[in-house]
């Protein structure tokens, strides 16, 4: 079985309002072009071409705090939330379950759409995006929604978010070359998870479940250079990082990022997949495939991403454990 738990889906009753609260997105001319991603019969076909393959929902973008006000968001958020539990319960041959969207923008809201969305829904996780309209998650204003998850024990997943608007340069407007998007996300998780590694989330939180889109975007390849800081060259020492010690933190800098879950939605890369294991290992590595954001409707992501986990030199028992066994126990489906 396989259990690709970091995918994206549109509900037709967000999708057909989207004109009306975020005019001139680009989301209005681009999702028309990819049907996989709000028809729920094309999406289907898709998945049978994949045999014993299963989906865990989430909501694609944009982030439902960019839709309206902290006023609006909330109804907003309802109105995802009921639509994917509801192909949950039409098809769960299909979709067993589903992550629940927030409306960050208002936090008490989100703690009562925590609630109503696990206990009455069904859903296994929330998404939230690494920004929040520029905000850190590391804020202390959000830290009550990871409060949340915690005694709820069902993972935190964080997607990254970044548009156009983020420059490359100060002295420009816009970012070009799509930068934004190929190098701009993996550095949004990236720094995402920093920040709450910094702000001691993890220390206050031990068993909190994060999973990383992209494979935890830049941490598996600058794993080295995490455990040296640039402070650290100077006042510091081998085993003594002078930021790590002026936050608090109480293990060691690169224990705490060895505590997030990485998905393997990397495009069907096998050796970013390997690099990304190498780091995580098995037991944190989760199976996951991004579509249907691709060319083919999702086809050549599902594809390339079952094969790339096909080819990492472990056992059946370890591949099956990144398919969909890890998941599963994160997920409490068992």
């Amino acid at each position: 079985m396989m259990l690709d738990v970091f995918n994206h889906f549109m509900p037709k009753t967000i999708f057909d309002r989207l004109s009306d609260l975020v005019p001139g997105h680009m989301a209005l001319s681009l999702f028309p072009e990819l049907p996989t991603l709000w028809d729920t019969d094309a999406r289907r076909r898709l998945m049978d071409e994949f045999g014993d393959y299963q989906q865990v929902l989430s909501l694609s973008n944009p982030p439902i705090e960019v839709l309206g006000s902290p006023q609006l968001t909330p109804e907003l958020a309802r109105i995802a939330n009921d639509g994917l539990a509801d192909l949950c319960r039409k098809y769960p041959d299909k979709f067993p379950c589903f992550i629940a969207s927030m409306p960050m923008n208002n936090v008490d809201a989100c703690l009562v759409e925590i609630d109503r969305a696990i206990n009455q829904l069904g859903a296994r996780g929330i998404q939230v995006f690494t920004n929040v309209l520029g905000k850190p998650l590391s804020a202390p204003e959000f830290r009550p929604i990871f409060q949340a998850m915690a005694k709820h024990d069902l993972p935190v997943w964080i997607h990254p978010i970044r548009g156009p608007h983020f420059s490359d340069y100060a002295s420009e407007q816009k970012s070009e070359d799509e930068i934004w998007f190929t190098f701009g996300w993996p550095y949004e998780t990236t720094a995402c998870v920093t920040r709450l590694i910094f702000s001691g989330l993890y220390d206050e939180l031990p068993g909190l479940k994060i999973i990383t889109h992209h494979m935890g975007g830049m941490i598996p390849y600058f794993s080295a250079k995490i455990e040296l800081g640039f402070d650290q060259i100077f006042s510091g020492t081998a085993t003594h990082n002078p930021v790590a010690a002026k936050a608090g933190l109480k293990k060691p800098l690169i224990d705490y990022y060895r505590m997030l879950y990485a998905d393997t939605a990397l495009n069907g890369s096998v050796e970013a997949t390997r690099c990304g294991h190498s780091f995580f290992h098995t037991d944190h590595a989760v199976f996951a495939t991004d579509a249907p954001f691709d060319a083919d409707k999702g086809r050549a992501l599902i594809g390339s991403t079952i094969k790339a986990v096909q080819a990492l030199p472990i056992a059946k028992a370890e591949q099956e454990k990144i398919f969909s066994g890890n998941a599963r126990r994160l997920l409490r489906l068992n």
